[in-house]
């Protein structure tokens, strides 16, 4: 549990240490303020960490490429995947409209250019922390705790989570990242009998894979280096409540067999002894992956996904839901200036339609950034559709799909050519080269987001980040 009376936690991450350090002294006496120099060292940083930052400011031109924004989209998907709740705030000299328009889309709250008042960044950010409260207190969703909406879709959601949310079997909650899936969690949590019990929550693309098995079964003491207590962990603290697992997905493939463990006979062991134990808690999971895809990969056990989706829940992407985007702005329009002491915004019939229209790459997560940004700005004010379009990042293509490769004789006559042509042929250069090229178009088709340039691959996110480092070393 985090101490009430901590100061909240800020991280910075920027390749100036003049930069760091002038906002470190300048925040330090409001925040407890971690600096990072990089993407790979912020997430680094992130996995030692017991409690994630609530708040980040996050430079664009980060190394290796600190001339282009790649590192800090990637970044910014890292720490989402880390911390959903985390409020991010870009914090750049790469003061580019389009920059704006898609860190906002992926998950931003906002975009700041350089020079930044430290003053007004300490207004913005303790403006985030209390918003940031509310939604973690649930009141910014349904009576329910669900997402808002009469469409079919969410009327079909609905009406799986009742049918499945008294069960004691599993359930899987799949769909895009920013679409709810924790809210879905939450609700079924509160819909069951268990409501009165506790309720935990581990996001397995948050911990490194060495920490995982101590962090969902516990360890005593001496069971490795740095165990110097006897400890529970979350299937423990759980006892006959709710465990949701966020991004099942990353689990590694040794922990997933003691996981299957878990939900066939509830039996597991604290790391480091032989008593067996037992758990009682309902066990929920959710992914933005396919993980039927993984398993023909090889990185998902069968038998796990089919024990842990005895009932399995689409959440469906904000763009499949119709006028409920018309619905949610104005829900969280009044929530969000109710917690600001503001008079709510309107849009005009111009707004409105481009608002209808709007794709919401970033679903439910960027809905909600949007509405806070514009309750900020625009307070009690009638919006026009030239007013809101700079907040919707409207010129993003979606992502292309790659084909599969040409048929193996093709390929094979391709070969032989490229064979007859070259007098130092190396298949490994050559391999490193197609490999090394992928990686980078996939990087650009998503701007720099990892899960979704990993998802291109088609292979996982820890499989990529490991080949681009290195790629990096050679």
């Amino acid at each position: 549990m985090s101490d009430p009376t901590a100061k909240p936690r800020l991280l910075i991450v920027d390749d100036d240490a003049l930069i760091t350090d002038t906002l470190a002294y300048a925040l330090g006496k409001d925040f407890d303020v971690l600096v990072s120099d990089s993407r790979n060292h912020a997430v680094s940083l992130l996995r030692q960490m017991d409690q994630p930052p609530q708040v980040a400011l996050v430079d664009l031109g980060l190394p290796p490429v600190p001339h282009r924004p790649d590192e800090g989209f990637a970044l910014i998907g890292d720490l989402l995947a880390h911390s959903p709740s985390m409020k991010i705030f870009v914090l750049s000299g790469q003061n580019d409209a389009s920059n704006a328009r898609h860190a906002r889309a992926i998950g931003a709250a906002e975009f700041v250019a350089k020079p930044a008042d430290p003053i007004n960044l300490k207004r913005i950010l303790l403006h985030a922390l209390q918003f940031r409260a509310a939604e973690l207190s649930g009141a910014s969703a349904g009576e329910d705790g669900m997402l808002v909406g009469r469409s079919a879709a969410m009327q079909k959601l609905r009406s799986q989570a009742s049918q499945c949310a008294d069960s004691p079997f599993p359930v899987l909650i799949e769909g895009e990242s920013g679409s709810g899936k924790e809210m879905v969690a939450t609700a079924l949590h509160r819909l069951s009998g268990r409501r009165d019990k506790p309720s935990l929550a581990l996001n397995c693309a948050a911990i490194a894979p060495t920490l995982v098995e101590p962090t969902l079964f516990g360890y005593v003491k001496g069971a490795f280096t740095g165990a110097m207590t006897n400890k529970s962990g979350y299937f423990e603290d759980a006892a006959d409540g709710t465990l949701f697992l966020d991004e099942i997905g990353e689990l590694p493939l040794e922990l997933q067999a003691k996981l299957l463990r878990v939900l066939e006979n509830g039996e597991y062991q604290r790391v480091g002894e032989t008593q067996r134990r037992f758990s009682r808690a309902r066990v929920i999971a959710a992914t933005n992956r396919d993980l039927r895809q993984e398993i023909k990969k090889g990185n998902f056990r069968a038998d796990l996904y089919h024990r842990l989706s005895v009932f399995t829940i689409n959440v469906p992407p904000l763009r499949d839901m119709d006028d409920d985007r018309v619905l949610l702005l104005e829900h969280f329009c009044n929530f969000y200036a109710d917690q600001a002491k503001l008079t709510p915004f309107q849009l005009d019939d111009g707004a409105v339609k481009l608002w209808r229209d709007y794709h919401f790459p970033g679903n439910v997560r960027e809905l909600r950034n949007i509405v806070i940004r514009l309750t900020t700005k625009y307070a009690g004010q009638r919006l026009s559709g030239e007013e809101l379009e700079p907040e919707l990042d409207v010129t993003a293509a979606p992502a292309a799909e790659f084909g599969p490769p040409s048929d193996p004789d093709t390929l094979i006559e391709q070969a032989q050519a490229h064979l007859q042509r070259e007098r130092s042929f190396n298949l490994d250069s050559m391999l490193k080269a197609w490999e090394q090229g992928y990686i980078e178009a996939a990087m650009k088709l998503t701007r720099g987001n990892v899960s979704q340039a990993a998802k291109l691959l088609g292979i996982n996110r820890t499989t990529l980040y490991s080949r681009m480092e290195s790629l990096q070393k050679q």
